[in-house]
């Protein structure tokens, strides 16, 4: 059984209503009159819809009977194609079920695929991947006396926030779960 308590931020998977849902973000709220309660918001984790929800404290929910398997992506056409690790099987998700994940989509990289009831229902890109920057302002000399940063597009399309030292070309590490830049990767 997961509390209340537990929550977690775009970590913390509850059994709601008979399906899987997934904390985005919670706020503890405590009223000058009352108990203490919980202000979430959730997103279904099978039709993505978003969903904001009161909760007493220290309510409790089960855990969702969540199944993950290695499936390594394949490519793209009309739908996002993936293939099972030990069974060889293809998998195939639409552009609603990938999700924000296809901006860290790769031919050939392992991800963790999310099944709920033996159904494939949401893909999870590994912690940190590398990506290539495509296009970024140049940094001006003296300008990273204070640490500064600029925005840049990597090869995948995300934009993120990187040092000034950084140049078109370079290789950089991204954490995926908070759209981070981590380091320079030679």
């Amino acid at each position: 059984m997961i509390s209340t308590s537990d929550f977690r931020k775009n970590s913390t998977k509850i059994l709601w209503n008979n399906e899987p849902w997934v904390v985005i973000d919670y706020q503890s709220v405590k009223p000058g009159k009352g108990g203490t309660y919980i202000r979430t918001k959730m997103k279904n984790m099978i039709t993505g819809r978003v969903l904001e929800e009161t909760f007493r404290s220290a309510e409790k929910f089960e855990e969702p009977d969540l199944e993950y398997a290695q499936m390594q992506f394949l490519y793209v056409d009309n739908f996002y194609h993936f293939m099972d690790q030990e069974s060889y099987e293809q998998v195939d998700f639409n552009e609603n079920q990938v999700g924000h994940v296809k901006q860290y989509l790769k031919d050939g990289i392992i991800y963790n695929v999310i099944k709920f009831k033996g159904e494939p229902i949401s893909v999870e890109p590994p912690t940190f991947m590398v990506f290539e920057i495509k296009s970024t302002v140049p940094g001006v000399k003296g300008d990273t006396a204070q640490g500064g940063s600029k925005p840049a597009t990597l090869d995948s399309g995300l934009v993120v926030h990187v040092p000034l030292f950084l140049n078109e070309g370079d290789k950089i590490k991204v954490d995926t779960r908070e759209d981070k830049y981590i380091e320079r990767v030679d």
